[in-house]
């Protein structure tokens, strides 16, 4: 159980200006999302939230400065050794779970001025479970040898010939925010591929869609003004961030200044993509069938046309996440619903109900197929042992 202990160090010991870059920063990299068991009600940047990967469960740490069991004793060395390099106070390799492979492009001032914002928190005690994974991989020493593979420490170097606010953006987006931690697709080894930057990735059973915004992207259909307004209020017209995603939002992006939203968006916008393979149409009976699951169970919110309401009901037929490659997300929403997260601005939590109880594994594909088949983008079928082993999935999840 965490406990708030002894009294913080005072904020005006250190440089209030430092202080204030730092939690900036520390938004930025929502460090708060993944160092706070929010399943369980743990307190802010305590740690104890259990992080699924491929390879087993790593618990995120304790970030408050307590000595006995946060960074109390840490110096600002380790911690720049942390996110620059991803070694501990005692030299011990840290699991990529935490993104120092992206963290890695902030400076030394960066780094320090993160480490002054967390060294104002209060300390609070409290230990963290043992991460729970399997032989060789509970080794710490294991993880060198995936560095050596897939680890370069890095420096920021902006592009002389782009725009200052595309530099900011892609460093943003490489950087603290560490979007292509969710949003690009990993080799066996949990690597990110690069030939698959911000393609779109599986993370816990959920898929992240592609995000590239030029032409042939997944949103190549949103503007500038929609990726702003996605990330600042937690609504666009096109779709609502939900679940993780929802958690990026609500607790870090809707609080960064709306020049750096924009120029996340600005650098997004030039990622160009390949336009993607045209699908065969489905079974004419599946498309049949399909279309009668969709107009009685969808078609009140997202609209016969499936073009949705704007800022409430997302459009399907240009959804990247029912026409991304892999169907994760989709199926996953269908059989146990979603709900967008609050944030300042739109407090209204809109949510999308659980259509487990009530469509079979097979008409939650003949769905899915009409939808993937039908809209103003095009993907492949869907099966019902897809549908079946995410129904077992999320029946394992609840127990």
């Amino acid at each position: 159980m965490a406990s708030v202990t002894a009294t913080a160090p005072a904020a005006q010991e250190l440089s209030s200006s430092q202080v204030e870059r730092g939690r900036y920063l520390t938004i930025a990299g929502d460090c708060e999302a993944c160092h706070t068991d929010i399943e369980n009600d743990g307190l802010p940047f305590a740690g104890g939230r259990a992080l699924g990967t491929p390879f087993g469960t790593i618990y995120s740490p304790n970030l408050t400065p307590d000595d006995a069991t946060g960074l109390g004793r840490w110096t600002r060395e380790d911690f720049h050794n942390a996110l620059n390099e991803g070694i501990d106070d005692e030299g011990q390799h840290l699991y990529p779970a935490m993104p120092y492979p992206y963290y890695t492009l902030m400076s030394r001032d960066e780094t320090d001025a993160i480490f002054a914002y967390l060294q104002s928190l209060e300390p609070v005690h409290a230990e963290d479970p043992e991460n729970d994974l399997p032989f060789p991989l509970n080794i710490r020493m294991s993880v060198a040898g995936w560095k050596l593979l897939f680890f370069e420490d890095e420096t920021f170097v902006p592009d002389p010939d782009r725009s200052e606010d595309w530099n900011r953006g892609r460093f943003l987006v490489d950087g603290p925010l560490h979007c292509g931690g969710c949003h690009s697709g990993k080799n066996l080894l949990g690597a990110s591929k690069e030939d698959e930057y911000l393609r779109g990735g599986l993370l816990e059973n959920w898929f992240a869609p592609n995000i590239r915004a030029g032409a042939g992207g997944g949103i190549a259909h949103w503007e500038t003004d929609d990726i702003v307004e996605f990330l600042k209020h937690g609504r666009a017209k096109h779709t609502a961030p939900m679940q993780r995603m929802g958690e990026v939002v609500s607790i870090s992006t809707q609080h960064l200044r709306e020049e750096d939203l924009r120029a996340v968006a600005t650098y997004l916008k030039s990622l160009e993509d390949e336009i993607p393979e045209v699908e065969d149409a489905p079974e004419a009976a599946r498309l049949e069938t399909g279309a009668g699951i969709y107009f009685d169970n969808c078609a009140a919110c997202h609209a016969a046309d499936q073009s949705g309401v704007p800022y409430f009901f997302a459009p399907l037929s240009t959804s990247n996440k029912v026409h991304a490659e892999d169907p994760s997300s989709a199926i996953r929403i269908i059989l146990g619903g979603a709900r967008a997260q609050p944030t300042d601005t739109i407090p209204s939590m809109l949510a999308m109900p659980p259509f487990s109880w009530k469509l079979s594994d097979a008409q939650i594909a003949d769905l899915l197929t009409y939808l993937r088949g039908t809209g103003d983008r095009r993907a492949g079928p869907i099966s019902a042992s897809q549908v079946a082993e995410m129904r077992d999935y999320l029946a394992e999840e609840e127990h």
